[in-house]
């Protein structure tokens, strides 16, 4: 099974939905706590659930149960944490989730991409959900876009 992860922060409309078409993307899953926010420009979303439609027929979902808590994202964005006590806080609430009995895995078996907005995964929760799942369930290639 791939899985994909993808940032839109720093990319253009043009970039982040060629990319999504070009990987052969059908179905986007937002694991981002707020996904309404005015900053987010293309990637709100009603509008990204519409741009997904109408430029790669690809499924919108949100899917909270991936994303951290407030608490933990404050902790970490606005007191300027340190990214190893964010890191050893959302997999511990990963595992009190159960993400990986919780989460259906017959939703990833289409191309399926994880949005949150950092532009790189290396410090970014969506690294951190796909490697879960993956050493969870077993059987997973991670790309990220």
């Amino acid at each position: 099974m791939e899985i994909y992860s993808i940032g839109f922060t720093q990319r253009s409309a043009a970039d982040f939905f060629t990319t999504l078409k070009s990987a052969g993307i059908q179905r986007l899953l937002d694991i981002r706590l707020n996904n309404t926010s005015q900053l987010a420009a293309f990637a709100k979303k009603d509008d990204l659930a519409y741009f997904l439609k109408a430029i790669c027929n690809a499924e919108y979902h949100h899917e909270p149960l991936l994303a951290p808590t407030q608490e933990i994202l404050d902790a970490y964005k606005k007191r300027k944490g340190d990214w190893t006590a964010y890191e050893r806080e959302f997999l511990r609430l990963m595992r009190e989730r159960e993400v990986e009995t919780n989460i259906d895995r017959a939703q990833f078996a289409q191309p399926t991409v994880l949005l949150c907005s950092e532009l790189t995964a290396e410090h970014c929760h969506r690294r951190l959900v796909l490697e879960y799942l993956a050493e969870k369930w077993g059987g997973i290639t991670i790309h990220h876009l």
